[in-house]
C-alpha cells in the first residue's frame, strides 16, 4: 500500500457518523430543497423496509408530520408483515397515509402474465401459484455474473435453474411495472398536494444502480442517496425508527420467495457491499481491504470488476433529483 494511502482511514472506520449532526443537516436539506421546487410537503412511498422508514422520519423531522404524505402500495408478492411494518410506523409518526392496493393495476397490464410466462419456459411443470426468486452468482467468483430462478411448488420443493439472458430479462422487465405503478401513484398524490416526492436509495443503491429507471430511481429529492447502507442503520437507530424494521435484512420485496438484496444484485451482504465500494471509490487496492472483508485480493478484484461494471451501467444514477452531497 502507498505511503498515502497507508494514513487514509477506508472500510467501516470511514462510515461512522455523527447521527445528531448529519439528521439536522439532512432535515435542513429537505427544508431547501421542498422551498426550492416550490411544494408544500413531502410525499414518501413506505416499504416495511429501513430506506423508506429512514426517509420519513426525516422527512417528519425537517416539515413536521402534517406536512408529510405517506403510501402503502401492497401487492399479492409482498409480504403481510411488511405492510403491517410500514402502517405501524406512518401510525408512530403521525403522518396522513393512504393504501393503494397496486395489484388489480399489475394483473390488468400483464405483469404476473408476462413474468409467468418467462419462468414456465426454463422450468418445466411451473404455474402461476409456485413461488419464485432470482438470485445471482456470487460477485467474488471470476466469471461473467449469471442468474438462477429458484422455483418452489405448493408442496414446498423447490429447484434451482440457470436462467438464459432472454427469461431474466422479461421477468425483471415484467417486474418492473411494480416499481413504475408505486411511482404513478406517488406523483399523483404529489401533485394533488403539492408535495415533492422522496427517493429512497441509499448510497449502494444509487451508485451501483440498484434502482428501477422511471420506477424507484424517479424523484423530486434524494435524501440519504450519499448515505451507505450501514450509516442508514445507525441513523434509524438514532430517529428512532422501530426496532422491527431495524432488524430486517434488506430485501427487494419484489418476488413471491423472500429474497434479500444480496442474493439478488449485490451478491455480498450489504455491510460487506458499503466497505468494497467506499474503498472502490477511495482507490484502495485489493489487497489493502481484503483483511477486513475476509476474502482473498484476487475475489476483492472480482468484487471491483463486478462493481465498475454496474456504476457503468447505472450511469452513477440518476441526475434529476436534489441529492445531498457527502459531508
Amino acid at each position: 500500500m502507498t505511503s498515502a494511502l497507508a494514513t487514509t482511514v477506508f472500510g467501516a472506520k470511514a462510515m461512522r457518523l455523527d447521527h445528531a449532526a448529519e439528521a439536522a443537516r439532512i432535515s435542513e436539506f429537505l427544508v431547501q430543497s421542498a422551498r426550492k421546487l416550490n411544494r408544500r410537503g413531502l410525499v414518501v412511498g413506505v416499504s416495511g423496509g429501513i430506506d423508506s422508514a429512514v426517509c420519513a422520519a426525516l422527512a417528519v423531522k425537517a416539515l413536521g408530520p402534517k406536512r408529510v404524505f405517506a403510501l402503502l402500495m401492497p401487492e399479492r408478492d409482498m409480504t403481510d408483515d411488511a405492510h403491517d411494518r410500514g402502517r405501524r410506523l406512518c401510525e408512530q409518526l403521525g403522518v396522513a397515509h393512504a393504501v393503494e392496493d397496486i395489484g388489480p393495476a399489475l394483473e390488468a397490464i400483464g405483469c404476473y402474465r408476462r413474468r409467468d410466462e418467462a419462468i414456465a419456459r426454463i422450468v418445466p411443470g411451473y404455474r402461476p401459484d409456485w413461488r419464485h426468486k432470482i438470485v445471482i452468482s456470487p460477485a467474488t467468483e471470476a466469471t461473467i455474473a449469471h442468474f438462477n430462478i429458484v422455483v418452489e411448488n405448493p408442496a414446498g420443493e423447490q429447484s434451482s435453474t440457470r436462467m438464459a439472458v432472454e427469461a431474466y430479462l422479461q421477468v425483471v422487465a415484467a417486474t418492473n411495472f411494480k416499481q413504475r405503478t408505486r411511482k404513478t401513484l406517488e406523483y399523483y398524490h404529489a401533485d394533488r398536494l403539492n408535495y415533492a416526492v422522496l427517493g429512497t436509495p441509499n448510497k449502494l443503491e444509487y451508485d451501483l444502480g440498484f434502482f428501477v429507471r422511471g420506477g424507484d430511481g424517479l424523484a423530486d429529492i434524494k435524501p440519504i442517496a450519499h448515505l451507505y447502507k450501514t450509516q442508514v442503520y445507525a441513523l434509524a437507530a438514532h430517529l428512532g425508527v422501530p426496532e422491527e424494521i431495524r432488524r430486517q435484512l434488506p430485501s427487494t420485496n419484489t418476488y413471491s420467495l423472500p429474497q434479500t438484496q444480496e442474493e439478488f444484485y449485490y451478491a455480498l451482504p450489504y455491510d460487506k457491499a458499503d466497505i468494497a465500494l467506499h474503498a472502490l471509490l477511495h482507490g484502495v487496492p485489493a489487497a489493502g481491504i481484503a483483511p477486513e472483508l475476509g476474502i482473498t485480493p484476487a475475489q476483492v478484484e472480482a468484487v471491483y470488476r463486478d462493481f465498475n461494471g454496474k456504476r457503468r451501467a447505472a450511469g452513477r444514477g440518476l441526475a434529476e433529483a436534489a441529492v445531498l452531497t457527502v459531508a
